[in-house]
């Protein structure tokens, strides 16, 4: 059986900011094709961990290798991730066709390309008929799906989330996670971080939990889920109530 490769590699990361050290050092294989959900309680260093490996964040010690390249010192824009916050960054001013087709008009891709390709991602999530709309007409749940499709049009090896249900009500949740959970079935490279328990146990491959800048466990979900190591992550599992 072909080995997968390792697609995304934290080489002993760390992240200090002037009120202290946020991630101790942290070590991290991500394989090509794989679903990886980041939990624990806030403030752990989840959310930093996810904007160094998009480029936002330069960590004070360590390696990102992307593809075996080191591009720890590489932007954002010059790496093959893209990222969906939890605040959508839509731009404001323009429709929705034009959010979603932004990357690749600042590609200068063939415009007949970029209409093709935008309508279909849209279709995708069923906003086909919105593309005129702007931001402030849509649901949070819509918005959200537009970010998502606008990532996607750059076919990013690897796709990150960053809390993207935090603001939305149950039933946009529902919405959001069902586009998460075709790309999932789809085989895309996805690390997130999120607090929706129920859709990390049945959907990642793979759950690292991470407390107070460190890694704690890394395991399968029904492992994590049914018999944590810890006692750190019993703790934060009992808050959670499980079918």
């Amino acid at each position: 059986m072909e080995e997968k490769k390792i697609v995304v590699k934290l080489d002993n990361i760390t992240k200090s900011f002037e009120d202290g050290e946020i991630l101790k050092p942290i070590n991290l294989d991500v394989y090509e094709g794989e679903f990886l959900t980041f939990l624990g309680p806030s403030g752990c260093g989840k959310t930093t961990t996810l904007r160094i490996i998009a480029g936002f964040e330069t960590p004070t010690s360590g390696k990102v290798l992307l593809d075996g390249q080191d591009v720890t010192e590489f932007p954002p824009y010059k790496r093959n991730v893209n990222t969906v916050f939890q605040n959508y960054a839509l731009f404001p001013h323009m429709n929705i066709f034009d959010n979603v087709a932004f990357g690749l008009v600042e590609k200068k891709t063939d415009k007949k390309v970029i209409a093709e390709k935008v309508n279909q991602m849209l279709e995708m999530v069923q906003l086909g008929k919105m593309g005129s709309r702007k931001p402030s007409q849509l649901s949070g749940g819509q918005k959200q799906r537009v970010a998502i499709v606008r990532a996607l049009c750059m076919h990013p090896e690897i796709l990150l989330f960053d809390e993207v249900t935090a603001a939305l009500d149950p039933e946009m949740v529902r919405e959001v996670l069902d586009v998460m959970l075709d790309l999932a079935k789809q085989g895309r490279t996805m690390i997130i971080v999120t607090h929706e328990m129920q859709f990390a146990k049945a959907v990642a491959d793979k759950v690292v939990f991470i407390d107070q800048g460190k890694i704690l466990e890394e395991a399968a979900p029904e492992e994590f889920f049914t018999n944590p190591k810890t006692e750190r992550a019993k703790q934060f599992l009992n808050v959670f109530q499980f079918d």
